[in-house]
């Protein structure tokens, strides 16, 4: 999820720093004003979703808009060569996970399991890009180094320990524990 956008507004800010702590106040808030009783279960899911469609959707879909319409400027951030259609493979993957994490909040059960999959491998396999570029090229470009390689490490690990945590928590309450 190479989103690093740096515009008159956001100079040296990459908006990567935002998406966990937006996810986790996200849930927090929905949590104080949700009707439901706060189980275990209820926390764990409410923060789930909270994750896929803020952590996973929005930062993919901001990451294709980056890569889809700011392909050159996001090269650059990253330390990648410019006008390259590669951009624009790595923009359409950061889209069909952007769906998948927004739509979450319509579909359930293992609709989420392979979200967390999808977003996992796709993230996953670019943080190894970059810390690869790091170690070869020594390439510390804040777009390479900086809030997407936490991200694209963080998210999916956050990720799967909360579907885990939601998986185990609903069969104790399917079981009645």
């Amino acid at each position: 999820m190479h989103n690093t956008f740096k515009g008159d507004l956001t100079a040296n800010f990459e908006i990567a720093y935002l998406y966990i702590p937006v996810s986790i106040i996200a849930a927090i808030l929905y949590l104080l004003i949700d009707k439901q009783p706060r189980t275990r279960h209820r926390m764990i899911e409410v923060s789930l979703l909270s994750f896929l469609v803020i952590s996973v959707g929005i930062a993919s879909f901001v990451g294709f808009v980056g890569h889809a319409f700011l392909a050159d400027r996001i090269a650059v951030e990253i330390g990648w060569a410019t006008a390259s259609l590669f951009q624009q493979e790595v923009a359409f993957a950061n889209l069909a996970i952007g769906i998948l994490g927004v739509t979450c909040i319509w579909l359930r059960g293992n609709y989420w399991i392979a979200t967390v999959v999808a977003a996992t491998v796709f993230l996953w396999g670019a943080a190894y890009g970059h810390i690869m570029d790091i170690i070869v090229h020594g390439n510390y470009a804040p777009g390479n180094a900086g809030g997407a390689l936490y991200d694209d490490i963080l998210v999916p690990l956050i990720t799967i320990v909360l579907l885990a945590a939601y998986m185990w928590t609903a069969r104790n309450v399917k079981e009645g524990i």
